[in-house]
């Protein structure tokens, strides 16, 4: 090999060299449970995972953005045409859940989406954003913590534009055709993220858990292994997917009731499922194989 050829290896090796120890350029690390840390970090996975249209308001902490950008934004399911991101006209910000990106870690994704929506120009759309890195900042670093995760459930998408009456006639007639794609949600009250839908002709209950997904699991396991796992006549506890680190049991419920109907069952079997949590120990081998049941029927119904 001659000298020059040389010369170009060592300095091809020395820029590659360079760019894996440059951070700023890694890509973010994974991270199982994302938005652990956050208020209200169950429904941030059930607007992320099981949520067709809903909203909540977040606060920017203190420098996050510049003086002069929205320091209040809106956290939605979706938005029109699977943007990340919006710029309203009116200046309002508005982030997406269910698009963009995805790097190892949901948190950067969103938080990266937020802050470039809150610093585009009125008007403007953000349809993508760039990988987040690892030094791309997360929610728990540019969210107030103090202000609560507030989720409002919608029948439709309307929240996409301050006044319908304002659109086209093209505009009108995409907005009825996304409302007419939603499922039917209730969020209870009962517990938190617990929520009641209607997909076709049959309805469930999708609940995201906040505890350890194993824990969880066990507890469940416990219940079922007990007669204990129903939520009364016409139910019974299908199984469960895992979602951004949480586990989110879901229940085949009566069709003929509401969502407002589980209230008072939903309130029971939290206070079974924290007993269940609160024994501990190895489970019986009844349990053991309620468990392995549960885990072999993992659904999505989203």
């Amino acid at each position: 090999m001659g000298k020059a050829s040389r010369r170009r290896k060592t300095g091809d090796q020395s820029v590659h060299a360079t760019r894996a120890s440059d951070i700023s350029v890694a890509p973010a690390p994974f991270v199982a449970r994302p938005f652990e840390g956050l208020t209200g970090e169950t429904d941030w996975v059930a607007m992320r995972e099981v949520v067709p249209a809903a909203t909540a308001t977040v606060t920017l902490a203190d420098g996050a953005v510049a003086a002069e950008c929205p320091q209040t934004a809106t956290v939605a399911t979706v938005l029109p045409l699977s943007w990340s991101g919006l710029r309203r006209a009116d200046g309002a910000v508005m982030v997406a859940l269910q698009s963009g990106t995805t790097s190892g870690d949901a948190s950067r994704d969103v938080a990266q989406v937020l802050l470039a929506t809150a610093a585009a120009e009125a008007g403007m759309p953000l349809p993508s954003a760039p990988l987040a890195t690892a030094v791309t900042p997360r929610l728990q670093d540019v969210l107030d913590a103090a202000t609560p995760f507030e989720v409002t459930v919608h029948e439709g998408f309307d929240f996409w534009v301050p006044d319908t009456s304002e659109l086209d006639e093209e505009g009108q007639e995409s907005l009825e055709r996304a409302n007419a794609a939603v499922i039917p949600t209730t969020k209870l009250e009962s517990a938190p993220a617990a929520y009641w839908c209607r997909v076709g002709k049959r309805t469930f209950l999708r609940w995201v858990l906040p505890h350890d997904e194993d824990a969880a699991t066990d507890a469940l396991a416990r219940l079922h292994a007990a007669s204990a796992s129903s939520l009364g006549k016409g139910t019974r506890l299908l199984g469960a997917f895992r979602a951004c680190g949480l586990l989110v049991p879901v229940w085949d419920l009566d069709p003929e009731m509401g969502g407002g109907d589980y209230e008072d069952a939903v309130a029971r079997i939290a206070v079974r499922l924290d007993d269940a949590l609160a024994q501990g120990g190895a489970l019986s081998s009844e349990e053991r194989r309620a468990r392995s049941g549960l885990l072999s029927r993992q659904i999505t119904l989203r």
